[in-house]
């Protein structure tokens, strides 16, 4: 191995890689979490006037799953980017030491 290949992942270019570890990190958890949400709602309810609270309850799960769309989409769009500028970065070292 290259001893200047450890180098290469110092200053700006490591606090990148780790920026991007903790957006990727929040960004999975998101959708595990709506995933987990999406699971207990149900697709097709029939109630009675007697269970309106069930159908008040599929309500806000699904005002919840909605609620994440956002969050998601734009970790999402900056664990992308991050890791573009990243590889970007990697590479313009790696030809500038070459």
């Amino acid at each position: 191995m290259n001893p200047d290949m450890g180098a290469a992942f110092n200053g700006p270019l490591l606090y990148l890689l780790v920026a991007w570890g903790l957006v990727t990190a929040i960004f999975l958890v998101l959708i595990a979490w709506r995933s987990v949400l999406s699971s207990h709602e149900d697709d097709q309810i029939f109630l009675d006037k007697a269970e309106e609270h069930m159908a008040r309850e599929q309500r806000e799960l699904i005002a919840k799953i909605s609620s994440l769309s956002r969050p998601i989409a734009a970790s999402g769009i900056a664990s992308g980017g991050l890791l573009l500028v990243v590889v970007g970065m990697w590479l313009w070292e790696g030809l500038k030491n070459f």
